[in-house]
């Protein structure tokens, strides 16, 4: 029986992805796990694998169509196996899923189910107009009325190229009707500059994703920090150690590997921190996946994921770290790469950072921002003043999660963890 190809879930907050273009054609005998397209999200350019094996019977979507998450963009099955219905792909106006939480945090994700055909009346969606979600924060950030857009998405719904190509003058009158206001309107901030000595810049799609999510963190998440001060001697000297003797380039460990290490076997004393907040409900995960942010070369934060960071050896993990990230500024990242995190580990120990605070990605209930290893002076054990190798690194907590008790306790281990190094190999 010939099995769907679904537009991947990449997100708690994902609806939909922008097809890029096709790596396979029909006809074409693919296996499971094979790259058979790239699709843009509000993050990043994404390698999307097949769920299944066989021929490709029938490719739905054209590069550049917008795909709610769940709806079949392909089929795959046995040559010149029929396609189920008519082959054509669900309606991609389906509502978009909620926040997942899942009951059972170990359980093996339940396979995707494909998505419920679009409604037929569009007075099912909000205000009565059939358009993306993507398309409608575009038009709420550019100020323009859905209604007078043309669609050219599957049946006459509005996609994001629609809002971003609409021109005013050439769009017939809306109907006299007081638009819903937004939820989380933009703070007044004057009339945008014009001249020559101003340059205007779009803000990229990543941009403002990441803007908005960084607005809902600090709106709804009651932040806290707690700072410690960490003797990074042994630590860098054990890292050293460990390159004279590494395999290769590709296995040797950087500073952040050992961090990302400290910070999952520390979050096994403390559970509470390895959550994701949904509301009036905590989900407590027994795996610890760690998120690494990593900074885009055009602009703009993805984390990748290092998964069951605590178990893993350190020298397995920064090899799939090194990988991963390289991959990540490339834009060709995997989905299971970059989603899943429990925590986050945010590092500008790079740039000469004394120290900072990161905020919270949500639905996570904590991150640690690390700044530079620096010589500063100290005292020492005899009371004398000395040179030491110091970095601080800052927990942000939500409230909502924990208090600043628990968070003390998880930094004062941590700590303990990066100033006794050998620990972090056992």
């Amino acid at each position: 029986m010939a099995e769907q190809l679904l537009m991947p879930k990449l997100g708690f907050d994902m609806a939909e992805g922008t097809l890029i273009n096709w790596t396979v054609q029909e006809g074409d005998t693919i296996n499971k796990g094979d790259v058979i397209a790239e699709i843009e999200t509000d993050k990043a350019t994404i390698e999307i694998e097949a769920q299944v094996g066989g021929t490709v019977l029938k490719l739905l979507a054209a590069p550049g169509d917008s795909v709610a998450v769940g709806s079949a963009i392909g089929y795959v099955g046995e040559a010149g196996e029929e396609i189920p219905g008519d082959g054509a792909a669900p309606a991609v106006e389906a509502a978009a899923p909620a926040p997942e939480a899942p009951a059972a945090v170990e359980a093996a994700p339940a396979p995707a189910a494909p998505a419920a055909p679009a409604p037929a009346e569009t007075s099912e969606f909000p205000g009565g107009v059939k358009a993306s979600p993507i398309a409608r924060r575009v038009a709420e950030e550019r100020g323009i009325d859905l209604r007078r857009v043309p669609g050219t998405g599957p049946g006459g719904r509005i996609v994001k190229k629609d809002v971003e190509g609409f021109t005013a003058e050439e769009a017939p009158a809306a109907p006299v009707e007081r638009a819903a206001p937004a939820a989380i309107p933009a703070p007044t901030v004057g009339e945008l500059p014009t001249g020559p000595d101003v340059e205007i810049i779009d803000l990229s799609n990543l941009r403002q994703r990441i803007g908005q999510r960084m607005v809902e963190s600090k709106q709804y998440a009651p932040h806290f920090y707690v700072t410690s001060d960490i003797d990074v001697t042994a630590l860098l000297a054990l890292r050293s150690q460990l390159n004279e003797n590494a395999i290769d380039d590709a296995h040797k460990i950087s500073v952040n590997d050992l961090i990302v290490k400290a910070a999952a076997l520390t979050l096994r004393q403390y559970p509470n921190l390895n959550t994701h907040f949904y509301g009036d409900k905590v989900a407590r995960y027994n795996r610890i996946h760690i998120g690494i942010a990593v900074a885009m070369p055009g602009g703009g934060l993805i984390n990748v994921v290092a998964r069951d960071a605590d178990k893993t050896a350190l020298g397995t993990m920064a090899a799939q770290n090194r990988s991963m990230i390289a991959r990540a500024r490339e834009g060709k990242v995997k989905p299971d790469e970059i989603e899943g995190s429990t925590f986050t580990v945010s590092n500008l120990g790079p740039y000469e950072v004394d120290q900072f605070v990161a905020i919270i990605n949500p639905p996570e209930a904590a991150i640690i921002a690390v700044g530079s290893a620096m010589q500063v002076p100290v005292v020492l054990e005899d009371g004398s003043i000395g040179v030491g190798t110091r970095m601080k690194a800052t927990i942000s907590v939500d409230h909502r999660v924990s208090d600043g008790a628990e968070a003390a306790e998880y930094m004062r281990d941590f700590k303990a963890l990066l100033e006794n190094p050998m620990r972090l190999l056992m």
